[in-house]
């Protein structure tokens, strides 16, 4: 006689096959009786009637047993015992349908209760199965969670909320930023693991920043960017890590395809600081030959330089320098364009041939007569002295390397922008750090990593 389960797994393929047969049959005699055939509609038959036979094969699958005597007994973390009560039933949503599960509750003496069986699932304090909540956190990440809760239903066939779409997703990015920390924690004691390979002929690390809306309860008691105004926005720090080989045929530098990974979060710089350490440690920080370090010039961007890649190339966005002189032009040469263009291309001369010594000399030597467009002349004065060693583009492009941060620029707008700077969004720090992990992930190509890791 065959044992108990498999009695019963072979009870369920020969109803499954006598379903199966009988849905055929119907969508055949449908089409025989309209004479032609739709095919689209034959597919949602299809999906949706072995979407019900799929619930009927989890639910008969799912029936725990009442356990053995010797198993009616678990420990507490009271430090007691917990004891077999009985068998209770929770309803699970399931990439095919709701489903029943009946599993074996266990109650200790203090009152916590434990059904052992849920944490074996991944269904612990959850009523989304993983396959699920991986449907749920993909759609989540990528766009407002109403269009994902409108994309589970038209490609999947399940009736989810919006507010289902965004717990989940929120909770996913949630947990990677959980485990995120603990790895940070170990960078901040120095016991992250050295991460073996072959060597790195160059690692490059781009960092900025970019502002993100949220409630008004999270800006409390900030300044804005006008004197005087409330902020309205929360700066989210965000970094990516890339590798580069040799430059191509036209001597440009080229990035590794698909070596791009990011990390980012609503956080100050000295937090921002560990977990782009952090990447690049994983990313192999220790094996690269020639480490870079580009910003758009920031204070605090360097600070995480000096304390973190002390033996970085620091390089400053050209682009972003290139601005500083436009931002200045109309306020030496008020209505008068041509003039303007002409001081900032002879500047822009100096500034990308690396001669930031006579950009100063040049700047120094202007005598505006308005007191305020004195000191923007001392403030720019400042940033290219502070700066003049992270701008020496001719000797960066000889070596090969980048002299942009156009891999960051396209970052802060696929990664944060097209997601949480749509119009009429407005998040909580949670929130928003939330879906930024989980944007990350899925960008640096980690996502499948995350669920293999949330198996072990």
């Amino acid at each position: 006689m065959d044992e108990p389960g498999k009695k019963t797994a072979a009870a369920i393929h020969a109803e499954t096959a006598r379903e199966i047969a009988t849905l055929l049959a119907r969508i055949f005699a449908e089409r025989h009786k309209a004479g032609r055939t739709d095919l689209e509609a034959i597919e949602t038959a299809l999906r949706d009637g072995l979407h019900r036979l799929g619930t009927k094969v989890l639910t008969g699958l799912l029936q725990g047993d009442i356990p053995p005597l010797a198993q009616r007994q678990l420990p507490c973390p009271c430090g007691r015992s917990a004891h077999y009560v009985e068998l209770r039933s929770k309803t699970i949503l399931t990439v095919v349908g709701a489903v029943v599960w009946r599993r074996a509750y266990y109650l200790c003496a203090c009152g916590k209760g434990q059904f052992p069986a849920d944490m074996e699932l991944d269904v612990d304090r959850n009523s989304q199965s993983p396959g699920l909540r991986r449907m749920l956190a993909a759609v989540g990440q990528a766009s407002p969670f109403d269009h994902g809760r409108q994309q589970i239903e038209l490609l999947a066939g399940l009736k989810v909320t919006t507010k289902a779409v965004e717990r989940t997703a929120e909770a996913v990015g949630g947990d990677i930023l959980a485990r995120q920390q603990q790895e940070i924690r170990r960078a901040k004691q120095l016991e992250l693991p050295v991460v073996a390979g072959p060597r790195i002929p160059i690692l490059c690390i781009q960092i900025d920043g970019t502002g993100v809306p949220v409630v008004i309860a999270e800006t409390q008691g900030r300044q804005g960017k006008q004197p005087g105004q409330p902020a309205h926005t929360r700066e989210a720090k965000l970094g990516c890590v890339f590798t580069q080989t040799a430059p191509n045929a036209e001597g440009r530098p080229v990035r590794d395809e698909d070596s791009t990974s990011y990390v980012g979060a609503i956080e100050t710089a000295e937090e921002f600081g560990l977990r782009i350490y952090t990447e690049a440690w994983r990313r192999g920080w220790n094996r690269a030959d020639l480490k870079v370090l580009m910003g758009d010039g920031a204070v605090w961007i360097w600070n995480i330089g000096d304390r973190h890649f002390p033996d970085a190339v620091q390089i400053v966005d050209l682009y972003h320098a290139r601005e500083h002189l436009w931002n200045l032009a109309p306020k030496l040469y008020p209505n008068d364009a041509a003039r303007q263009k002409r001081w900032v291309m002879a500047a822009q001369d100096k500034l990308d041939n690396g001669r930031i010594e006579n950009l100063l000399t040049s700047l120094r030597a202007l005598r505006p007569a308005a007191p305020e467009v004195i000191e923007m002349v001392r403030t720019e004065a400042g940033y290219f002295e502070a700066n003049a060693e992270r701008m020496r583009y001719p000797e960066f492009r000889s070596r090969g390397l980048f002299v942009g941060t156009g891999v960051m620029e396209a970052g802060c707008k696929t990664v944060i922008g097209s997601r949480l700077k749509q119009s009429g969004m407005f998040w909580t720090v949670r929130g928003a750090n939330a879906i930024i992990a989980l944007r990350c992930c899925q960008l640096s190509g980690n996502f499948e990593d995350y669920w293999e890791a949330r198996r072990a």
